[in-house]
């Protein structure tokens, strides 16, 4: 799937993009308590999509990576549609 095609709302989202951008880690108070997050810049060549990551995702990728994210899902947040992967989705670092 390339990134132009992204909704939110969609799930299973399986995507190969570059990172060009890691955002600064953030703590950030959950349901589940106190958790580091940071925000990711992936472009293709549609576009580009922020990707959140949690807690030990956060250092397993690279500006300059390209990954393959699969099993994500579409969020809207302040916006702007976002990426988040769940407990069962991947990132690979290619």
């Amino acid at each position: 799937m390339k990134i132009e095609e992204i909704k939110s709302g969609m799930s299973n989202i399986n995507v190969k993009a570059k990172v060009v951008d890691i955002g600064e880690i953030r703590n950030v108070q959950t349901r589940f308590g106190k958790r580091n997050v940071a925000d990711v810049t992936l472009e293709d060549d549609t576009g580009r999509i922020v990707l959140t990551l949690w807690e030990d995702k956060i250092n397993s990728v690279s500006v300059g990576d390209t990954v393959e994210v699969s099993g994500a899902f579409a969020s809207q947040f302040r916006d702007k549609i976002q990426l988040n992967v769940p407990r069962t989705g991947r990132i690979d670092v290619e």
